[in-house]
């Protein structure tokens, strides 16, 4: 429940209209608990899937685990990045490090091929 993550969460669930018209499907992943996400699902109202990764399989699979630092101290965590992924299960763009505000947009103007 970080602003960052709120952010990005609402922004996702406020254009998720625009994403059902081009038939693409919106996950979110994180190494929270499902309790956690469904706490924060039902907080924000968000029509989507949070996926639980407790186990950190798939953020270490996908390599967005990564040391971070803040203030000076290193720490782990994920870095906030978006994969768009085909209907073959491929990937068929990241955006790494993702800047919260516009980000949204960017996604849609991509997936749209603009």
């Amino acid at each position: 429940m970080t602003s960052g993550c709120t952010k990005e969460a609402c922004d996702f669930r406020d254009a998720l209209p625009n994403f059902r018209k081009i038939k693409a499907v919106v996950l979110g992943v994180s190494i929270d608990s499902t309790a956690s996400h469904k706490k924060f699902a039902d907080k924000y109202d968000l029509p989507f899937t949070l996926l639980s990764d407790e186990k950190k399989e798939v953020v270490e699979k996908y390599g967005v685990w990564k040391e971070k630092s803040m203030y000076g101290k290193k720490y782990m965590g994920i870095e906030r990045t978006t994969f768009i992924i085909d209907e073959e299960g491929k990937i068929q763009n990241i955006f790494p490090k993702v800047k919260v505000d516009g980000h949204v947009n960017e996604v849609m103007k991509m997936l749209k091929g603009e």
